[in-house]
């Protein structure tokens, strides 16, 4: 990775090569960006650190984004490929990919017929259904949550859920103890 210094370092080259490929001159620049010539030779050559005053008339000159002159680095592919993730006989589809912090996962969760065996661990949960319906049970509590609800609880609470009436899916942001999800909206009218 450049440092700030590298980063700096290319910028004079930069210019000069810019300036040269379009056959303009330092006094032709000068008069254009209110620069003067010494000013930027000793930019070009290295022996004066690019400031932002200096940079925004540059770029404006040569008509180029600020980013062309400082050579700032593309910007990433910003897509998350999740790999789905058999997790007993749920299907996990992790979205997010940093550790640590609040993660956000999609979930294809199956009915399941057996008897419910409530977990528990450190955390927060917040659980928003997508398609089908999910049975909840949270510290011997039942509920059924249609598609467009959510449900949000600290998982050290007994808690267990599983499609109802057939396969579930949902999305999840887990959270560290202590960490917890914020869902601003109306309450739905009855």
């Amino acid at each position: 990775m450049e440092t700030t210094e590298d980063v700096l370092a290319a910028v004079g080259p930069r210019l000069r090569r810019l300036r040269q490929e379009r056959g303009v001159t330092l006094s032709a620049l000068a008069e254009a960006t209110g620069i003067s010539v010494s000013t930027l030779s000793r930019l070009e050559s290295g022996k004066r650190r690019p400031s932002l005053e200096l940079l925004l008339p540059l770029a404006q000159a040569h008509h180029v984004p600020l980013d062309e002159l400082v050579g700032a680095p593309e910007v990433g592919d910003p897509r998350i490929r999740p790999r789905p993730r058999k997790m007993g006989d749920m299907t996990v589809l992790p979205l997010t990919r940093r550790p640590g912090g609040i993660q956000a996962f999609k979930m294809v969760v199956p009915e399941t017929r057996w008897t419910p065996e409530p977990q528990t661990h450190e955390g927060y949960d917040w659980l928003y259904v997508l398609n089908g319906r999910l049975r909840l049970h949270l510290a011997g509590r039942e509920l059924i949550l249609e598609p467009g609800e959510a449900a949000e609880f600290d998982t050290r609470l007994p808690h267990w859920f599983a499609g109802a009436g057939g396969p579930v899916e949902l999305l999840s942001l887990f959270g560290p103890q202590g960490e917890r999800m914020h869902l601003r909206a109306r309450p739905r009218q009855k």
